[in-house]
């Protein structure tokens, strides 16, 4: 019941709750962070076509709850799996040299996103402070389910 009332209130655009925000980052900045004072990287890694990615934006990642915890124990990033931004994990700089800004829809694949090797979308990775990958999260998260994850 609670999913149908999140994809109807996705598709009228509303939300039935005020929501507080995840303080979300770039990874580069993320990253420069975690160097000065170390913490763990939650990304959330998605793509703008993905609909399970928008309902979690719109639920999962609203819930006070989640972004609570997110905010206290991660530094959070966002990633767009088929954007253009350039960025350096693990001593490797990656970009989207066949980006194409024109093109609606599916866009070319990330670099990150191929040495990560997504397997589908919504995506989450849980990065340790020492820049390594930690845990994959796959597939849409209602709020209790994440919470329960990532507290484990």
């Amino acid at each position: 019941m609670k999913r149908i009332l999140l994809i109807l209130f996705f598709l009228l655009g509303v939300l039935p709750f005020q929501a507080q925000n995840i303080n979300w980052l770039t990874l580069d900045e993320a990253l420069a962070k975690q160097k000065k004072a170390p913490k763990p990287i939650f990304m959330d890694v998605y793509t703008e076509w993905c609909a399970p990615c928008k309902l979690m934006d719109k639920g999962t990642f609203q819930d006070n709850s989640v972004v609570d915890y997110i905010n206290k124990n991660y530094y959070a990033v966002k990633f767009n799996a088929e954007g253009n931004s350039k960025v350096t994990f693990q001593g490797t700089s990656f970009s989207n040299p066949n980006y194409d800004p024109n093109r609606k829809g599916r866009n070319a694949s990330h670099e990150l996103t191929k040495f990560l090797k997504v397997p589908s979308y919504p995506v989450m990775y849980v990065i340790d402070s020492k820049g390594s990958v930690k845990e994959v999260i796959e597939g849409e998260k209602g709020a209790s389910e994440l919470l329960r994850i990532l507290k484990n």
